[in-house]
């Protein structure tokens, strides 16, 4: 069958760095980092006493009291950005055929501040099960793509997909796939993660995955630097409004920019260590440039998982060179991690957007942070330290791997009718 070509229509983005897609970009390009001390609790005796969290954030300045009490953190934010793309998009009940139009929403953990929050009480209490009657449709990781589509009265394809840190390129995917089939003529798709809690943040530092540096928060995030000692948490919300060609011409949308293929891996070797060699982000890789028809030299920019951690980090680049070979040396690399920190199961989306950016204005982000040259990475790749660089981005890729061996990534184009 003829397969339909995907564009994208709409963006809404609430980043540690920018509540909104044009603060979000601004943040990028001028270099900020969204790390500092955590307000959401006290982590004086944790390891780690610092994260990427969202800025002058009040879920009150977008929903009714009423119902932002009865949605965790991770929901609120999944709602504010879809609504926002939605605007973007220019989509409304009337404008569009309901019926196929869906929902496909990631999250990593999902409730984990209300899971948390349930069982304190309770054990804290005399063993009488009191527990709040909306904690479970408050924790449940799919209920964010649930409210989205009740918010717009949206009844095409609804659920969620999971799979850790890609859990959101892999939503990007499996939208982008129900579109081009056929079975839905727009795709809200994204994720939402909010774990920045004593349990968020005590589980990852028993596994020691975090940065330590307390001393210096804003530059603890440092992918490729050689002192770099584990990634920031961040926390945040990503949603692209996806959407069949002919459909979005039809009704005038803007089109930011063409997706052109995903791919989808595993590494099938360790539960939170990526494969020495970067096999399944080589192979991640190559899948998608076959579902794309592209080859790597089409590729002018590449956003990379870059967590910050001593072995991811080699291993994606690992995995680039042996994918890309002398062109690797011709495209540039960037990690916008080291300024929204990981935001797990919204990273995919949130660095989608960057990339996508990337596209539409020729420009890269950069990876800031970097002091010391790490001897193990080639001095001859372009990781685009401190500043942005302008180029002509005609097509970006954006990887992301998860805890599990989950790999995946997805190709955005400029739009050519």
């Amino acid at each position: 069958m003829q397969l339909k070509r995907v564009v994208v229509t709409g963006i809404g983005a609430l980043t540690p760095i920018g509540n909104n897609l044009q603060e979000y970009w601004n943040g990028l390009l001028n270099g900020v980092s969204g790390a500092d001390f955590i307000t959401q609790f006290d982590a004086s005796k944790f390891k780690t006493r610092f994260a990427c969290e969202l800025k002058n954030f009040d879920p009150l300045n977008f929903l009714d009291r009423k119902e932002a009490r009865k949605i965790d953190r991770f929901t609120q934010t999944a709602i504010i950005s879809s609504d926002m793309a939605v605007i973007d998009a220019g989509i409304n009940k009337d404008n569009v055929n309901v019926d196929r139009v869906g929902v496909v929403f990631a999250s990593g953990i999902g409730g984990l501040i209300t899971f948390q929050e349930e069982v304190v009480n309770f054990a804290k209490g005399d063993g009488t099960p009191r527990f709040n009657p909306f904690f479970i449709p408050k924790m449940i990781l799919d209920i964010a793509a649930g409210h989205i589509s009740m918010r717009h009265g949206f009844r095409g394809p609804n659920f969620a997909v999971v799979s850790a840190c890609a859990s959101s390129t892999n939503a990007i995917m499996d939208a982008f796939n129900l579109i081009r089939l056929g079975k839905a003529d727009i795709i809200l798709t994204g994720g939402a993660e909010s774990v920045i809690s004593e349990a968020g943040v005590g589980g990852f530092n028993a596994m020691k995955a975090l940065s330590e540096r307390n001393d210096d928060p804003k530059s603890a995030s440092r992918p490729y630097d050689k002192d770099r000692d584990g990634f920031v948490m961040g926390e945040g919300s990503g949603t692209l409004v996806v959407e069949e060609l002919e459909h979005a011409l039809k009704r005038g949308a803007k089109i930011y920019c063409e997706i052109a293929g995903c791919g989808a891996t595993a590494d099938a070797h360790h539960i939170t260590a990526p494969h020495p060699e970067g096999l399944g982000a080589k192979n991640v890789m190559l899948v998608a440039f076959e579902d794309a028809g592209m080859k790597p030299e089409d590729i002018d920019y590449v956003n990379t998982h870059g967590t910050s951690t001593p072995l991811g980090d080699i291993a994606e680049v690992k995995a680039i060179t042996d994918v890309f070979g002398e062109h690797a040396f011709k495209v540039n690399i960037s990690s916008t991690k080291s300024m929204t920190g990981h935001c797990l199961g919204a990273a995919g989306v949130i660095e989608a957007i960057a990339c996508i950016q990337a596209v539409v204005h020729d420009i890269v982000p950069p990876t800031i942070n970097h002091f010391t040259d790490d001897p193990e990475l080639d001095a001859r790749l372009n990781f685009t330290f401190e500043k942005a660089q302008q180029r002509t981005v005609r097509a970006a890729l954006s990887n992301t791997f998860g805890f599990g061996g989950h790999n995946a990534c997805v190709i955005v184009k400029k739009f050519e009718a």
